[in-house]
């Protein structure tokens, strides 16, 4: 059996993304080319947690209480990216040990741990990996968190810092985009981080977020 573990940090959040990879991958299908017509494909269970905030552990979810309930040895738990399932590290242990224990096969069919045939196989390849690639991007996250900390704390120093900031513009919109895409942050995490509006984060995301046009790459 295939089970799909999906999850959205709001009500309002969009699912396409998360859709269009699984649907790509033929464990949903699209019905009547509505948008929010989907449904999963035969021999496919699907489990959603919505309005979930990452925070709360994998383990801890409603929706993932019924997976546990409906995984038998053999199964294939599967999600389109990590960051839907796993917070960090610790979380991303807690998983694989869950489905070590229980013989269940997990994939992720999208982002840098996706060439993966069982994110839970257990052998000293796969854990280097996952330690590895896990931890340079929750060193990245803090790493820039710190530094537009910095960046806020001097701009105050000098008298230049009235507040947020109206925009993302440049290397920072590249930035921002970049951690939505690729990691998943959330825009209120984002605009937490750079010291901007959820509102400025969102015009930043253009492209990315249903029905936004798309903002021509930064040059530089």
């Amino acid at each position: 059996m295939r089970i799909v573990y999906s999850r959205a940090s709001t009500a309002t959040q969009s699912r396409l993304r998360q859709r269009h990879i699984l649907t790509e991958a033929g464990l949903l299908i699209r019905s009547g080319g509505v948008a929010e017509g989907f449904h999963p494909a035969e021999g496919v269970l699907l489990f959603e947690d919505l309005a979930t905030t990452s925070k709360i552990p994998a383990l801890e979810r409603p929706a993932f209480a019924k997976v546990a309930a409906a995984a038998h040895p053999g199964d294939t738990l599967t999600v389109s990216e990590l960051f839907r399932l796993c917070r960090d590290l610790v979380d991303i242990h807690a998983v694989r040990s869950w489905c070590q224990a229980r013989a269940v096969v997990l994939r992720v069919l999208s982002g840098p741990l996706s060439n993966f045939h069982d994110l839970a196989a257990n052998d000293a390849t796969t854990d280097l990996i996952i330690n590895v690639i896990t931890a340079v991007g929750q060193f990245q996250r803090d790493l820039q968190n710190e530094l537009t900390a910095e960046g806020v704390c001097a701009a105050e120093a000098q008298g230049r810092y009235r507040g947020r900031p109206p925009a993302l513009d440049g290397d920072r919109r590249e930035v921002v985009r970049a951690a939505f895409q690729d990691e998943g942050t959330s825009i209120a995490a984002l605009a937490r981080a750079h010291g901007v509006s959820r509102a400025a984060v969102r015009t930043a995301l253009a492209g990315l977020l249903p029905g936004r046009s798309v903002l021509p790459r930064s040059s530089a």
